[in-house]
């Protein structure tokens, strides 16, 4: 009998898995794809587990829905050590750490009320560089405002 403990979590046929989520990050993440449970997407959450790298992690587990290349770019944004498994017929095929982009386009609002890219007016994106990744900065190309993880949170309505 093996004393080794394990996390059993059925595997999915076809799908990704987010792992390496900061601890208790998942619901956000979550709520950042759109995911309520409603979708008919099968979810397997698994909150405050055990991980080497990052002390307890979160993983997430979403059977018969593939990311967007934005949707990546956003979980970069508020899960930063993420890594992500493309599974097909049961098996990983491709696996990667998300990054945060360099510059952040059209995913974002800026918080400052009077930036041109808030203005119904003017039909313009906004655009983000990033200025730190830890703790994550990002600052607004257009009017300089800097934007903080929890900044980046109440934009995309997660927080």
């Amino acid at each position: 009998m093996s004393s080794k403990k394990e996390l059993i979590i059925s595997k999915i046929r076809d799908g990704v898995v987010i792992d390496h989520i900061p601890a208790g990050r998942a619901l956000v993440v979550l709520r950042l794809l759109g995911i309520s449970g409603r979708e008919g997407f099968r979810v397997a959450l698994v909150m405050n587990v055990e991980s080497r790298k990052l002390g307890t992690k979160d993983i997430v587990k979403i059977e018969g829905r593939e990311l967007t290349k934005d949707e990546l770019n956003l979980v970069a944004l508020v899960a930063p050590t993420a890594t992500v498994n493309i599974i097909r017929d049961y098996d990983v095929i491709s696996k990667f750490k998300v990054v945060v982009p360099e510059v952040i386009e059209g995913l974002i609002k800026c918080k400052n009320p009077r930036c041109i890219t808030n203005q119904q007016r003017e039909p313009i994106r906004s655009r983000f560089r990033v200025v730190s990744r830890d703790p994550l900065k990002i600052v607004c190309e257009y009017c300089g405002t800097i934007h903080e993880l929890n900044d980046i949170e109440k934009s995309l309505g997660v927080s």
